[in-house]
């Protein structure tokens, strides 16, 4: 297949976590892909260009997501943008600005561009704060975080990821673009990156001597290479609409660092928990109507922990 008659596509903030193993899927399927970075000479980029494929069928872009004149050069052409890049918690300017202007950024870029299909990466963090939501029952696709309640709490990683959503859905109502989403739970798996990403920090966190309680409150796990999974069944499949859960499995954190130390005796462990008795359920049942499967849950913390050490995060007891 030649260059030209490859399907074209971009993936925004392409060196992140998420982003990275996407691009690399992509490439396995034959795509030619467009991933946008703040700076494609930057050390922390430079595993993308190691990929199967990069030479020949990927082409980094500068840009960040508030320059929509750079944003519109790196779609021009693609039939498919996947936006994932996605601001780092740090305050509520910091997060709330680049996501919703963001986003409003890469969408307008996607009209300009006749993009015909676009994934927007959102975040479970846009389902659970929700205090309305009735006791016991399973969250769905129905259920969004409530905006003054993320106000009230301080939780502007979840209001930024509730607003983008909502305005890129608003997008799809209006008939302007062709728009799915997806909420990932917290993503464990081997990372691609070099720098250690957030959701990794829970699993490095048990493997890593802990001498404070933690709360042994339900954590909802989904693996990275599970959500990629997810993102081209979503983008691939004409009868995907609306958003999707993407989550695995929902466990107590004392029952991950039994399970964990039971794989892992060498390591030193968190020693006490203290009891929460909130339960938190969600599903991903719409996902899995589609036809997407996830991987055992054991297997996600072998392969993460073998990367861990491979990296020289974790020393090999």
């Amino acid at each position: 297949m030649s260059g030209e008659d490859k399907e074209r596509v971009c993936v925004t903030g392409a060196g992140g976590y998420i982003a990275s193993w996407l691009v690399k899927y992509l490439l396995l399927k034959g795509y030619m892909v467009h991933g946008t970075v703040r700076d494609p000479c930057d050390e922390k980029n430079a595993h993308l260009k190691k990929l199967e494929g990069a030479s020949e069928n990927l082409q980094l872009f500068k840009t960040d997501l508030l320059d929509y004149e750079a944003l519109c050069a790196a779609m021009a052409g693609c039939t498919g943008v996947f936006h994932v890049a996605c601001p780092v918690p740090v305050g509520k300017v910091q997060l709330i600005e680049p996501a919703v202007v963001g986003t409003k950024n890469v969408l307008n870029s996607c009209v300009k561009a006749k993009v015909k299909r676009v994934v927007v990466v959102s975040s479970i963090g846009a389902v659970m704060l929700n205090p309305n939501w009735p006791k016991g029952q399973v969250m769905d696709e129905e259920c969004w975080s409530d905006e003054e309640f993320c106000k009230a709490t301080e939780n502007y990683y979840c209001l930024a990821k509730t607003i983008a959503e909502i305005q890129a859905l608003e997008y799809a109502k209006r008939g302007e673009l062709d728009i799915v989403t997806v909420c990932p739970s917290i993503v464990i798996g081997p990372m691609l990156q070099p720098t250690i990403n957030t959701s990794s920090l829970l699993l490095l966190g048990f493997l890593k001597d802990r001498t404070e309680p933690l709360e042994d409150e339900d954590r909802p796990l989904v693996d990275v290479r599970d959500v990629v999974d997810a993102i081209l069944l979503i983008y691939e499949k004409p009868e995907a609409k609306g958003r999707y859960i993407c989550t695995s499995f929902t466990i107590r954190m004392q029952a991950l660092a039994e399970k964990i130390k039971s794989m892992y005796p060498n390591y030193d462990y968190s020693k006490s928990f203290t009891k929460v008795d909130e339960e938190l359920r969600l599903s991903s049942g719409k996902l899995q109507n589609l036809g997407w499967k996830y991987r055992p849950l054991e297997e996600s913390i072998r392969d993460s922990v073998k990367n861990y050490e491979e990296a020289g995060i974790l020393h090999k007891e």
